[in-house]
C-alpha cells in the first residue's frame, strides 16, 4: 500500500512537470511567434510612419492618421500583437493593461525616428 502511494505521489508529480514544461514551451512558442511576426512587419510599419500614414497613440497602438487605410489588415495584426504582449506582461507585472500600453506609448515616443506621429497623453498630436 505504501509503495502504491509512492508510486502515485511520483506519477502525480511527473504528470504535473509535464504539463508545467508544455505550458511554458507552448508560452515561448506564442512568444516568438508574435516576435517574429512583429519583426517581419516592422519595415511595412516604418515606411508607413516615415508617410504620415500611421501614428504612435498614447495607448501604444498604432493609430491612422491620414485617410489612406489600404494597409488596414497590417495595423490590425500589429495592434493585436501588441495587445496580447500587453496582456501577458500586465498578468506577470499584476497591473493594468492599459497601464502596460501607456508606458510602452512613452517609450516608443522617445525612441521614435524623426518626422513620427505620436499622440500625448492628453490626446493631441504632434510630429517628432
Amino acid at each position: 500500500m505504501f509503495m502504491y502511494k509512492v508510486l502515485n505521489s511520483r506519477s502525480v508529480f511527473l504528470l504535473l512537470l509535464l504539463v508545467s514544461f508544455l505550458l511554458s514551451a507552448t508560452c515561448c512558442q506564442a512568444n516568438d511567434d508574435i516576435k517574429n511576426r512583429m519583426k517581419a512587419r516592422l519595415p511595412s510599419l516604418t515606411a508607413l510612419k516615415a508617410q504620415g500614414i500611421i501614428g504612435e497613440n498614447k495607448a501604444g497602438y498604432l493609430e491612422f492618421r491620414k485617410g489612406d487605410k489600404s494597409q488596414e489588415a497590417l495595423i490590425k495584426d500589429e495592434n493585436d500583437d501588441r495587445r496580447q504582449v500587453y496582456e501577458a506582461i500586465a498578468r506577470q507585472e499584476g497591473v493594468d493593461m492599459g497601464l502596460v500600453g501607456s508606458r510602452r506609448a512613452l517609450q516608443i515616443a522617445g525612441q521614435a525616428a524623426a518626422g513620427t506621429w505620436l499622440q500625448k497623453p492628453d490626446g493631441t498630436w504632434y510630429q517628432k
